[in-house]
């Protein structure tokens, strides 16, 4: 059985449909792709952008309220943790997880992760528990590398409010703080190498039916 190469992404279709996670990483046969659209990745480097100008100056207006919390201000390591073929590792004789991180606070000698999110509409009760897993697994990531982390995490979601007549658009900004559970992320992993150690599972979603 080949070594695996895990992302939290690509873990979270293992929730989806098992039997799609097992024919990806066992036969190589994926969902068809839709059309990714730009404008979230768009977003995704123009906050990366914005965050980075508040490095070692404070905090940007987004995360005022936070208290006793500085950005991570080692740039060059961050550009590693940042980049999806590097990220931040954790091996096994079994597989690789691989994490690509958004943004990172600094608390005493302890790690935040703080992801960026876009949406198109205003957050629903449980639209945070979509990235929850995620969460988790960064916080593994990081102390599997010798690092302390805080037992929460951030996520930032912006989405569009209205355009001002000179035509800018304005955006709510909504911080949402995820309770680590670092056992769930080990669940997952775990999970993740059972099902691909076992049979094809049998139920099928309406991607893998036929």
């Amino acid at each position: 059985m080949p070594k695996f190469l895990f992302s939290p992404s690509s873990l979270n279709l293992l929730k989806d449909c098992p039997r799609c996670f097992w024919l990806q990483f066992r036969k190589n046969i994926r969902r068809p792709s839709g059309i990714f659209p730009s404008l979230p990745s768009g977003m995704d480097h123009v906050l990366k952008t914005h965050f980075d100008r508040y490095i070692g100056k404070g905090l940007p207006p987004e995360l005022k309220e936070l208290k006793d919390v500085v950005l991570f201000d080692n740039k060059e390591l961050l550009a590693v943790w940042r980049s999806n073929f590097k990220g931040i590792r954790m091996e096994t004789k079994d597989f690789t997880l691989r994490g690509a991180v958004d943004n990172l606070l600094v608390k005493g000698k302890k790690l935040i992760v703080l992801d960026y999110k876009t949406r198109g509409f205003p957050l629903k009760e449980d639209t945070h528990h979509h990235a929850e897993d995620q969460m988790h697994l960064y916080n593994l990531l990081l102390r599997k590398n010798g690092h302390m982390t805080e037992d929460y995490s951030y996520l930032l979601f912006y989405h569009p409010k209205e355009v001002l007549e000179n035509g800018d658009v304005v955006f709510n900004k909504d911080l949402i703080k995820i309770p680590l559970d670092l056992k769930r992320a080990e669940t997952i992993i775990n999970d993740a190498m059972k099902v691909l150690k076992g049979k094809q599972p049998k139920k099928r979603c309406a991607w893998c039916e036929n």
